[in-house]
């Protein structure tokens, strides 16, 4: 039974799917820049605030999708900065690296590596 009839005879039963719809990101209408990748996959790190690297990952929450970005200290592996919005943008991920600078004293010469999708 394809999808389409099996939506038609639910919607007549007066039946709710429960499963969750998967969640797809909105494609940009704009180019992305080529940024060289200076880290290399060198992820072995001799002192604190060398390299932070971040990620955005999104959570459902029961009603709607939230997004979590975190920044890690290479050198030890934990989390030194984090946002949560409701919007998956810019603005979320300054948000995670400003407390982590923040968090962090303000040191300066720190590289901040993140996968780009595309």
């Amino acid at each position: 039974m394809g999808r389409w009839l099996a939506g038609r005879l639910m919607k007549e039963l007066g039946l709710v799917s429960c499963q969750q719809p998967t969640h797809r990101y909105k494609r940009g209408g704009h180019e992305h820049v080529a940024i060289p990748n200076y880290l290399e996959r060198q992820f072995a790190v001799t002192e604190p605030n060398q390299v932070w690297c971040g990620d955005v990952t999104y959570i459902w929450t029961g009603k709607r999708w939230a997004y979590l970005a975190v920044v890690l200290d290479l050198f030890a592996r934990k989390p030194v900065g984090w946002a949560m919005s409701f919007s998956p943008d810019s603005r979320l991920t300054m948000k995670a690296l400003e407390m982590a600078w923040e968090t962090r004293g303000k040191p300066g010469g720190v590289m901040f590596h993140s996968e780009v999708a595309h």
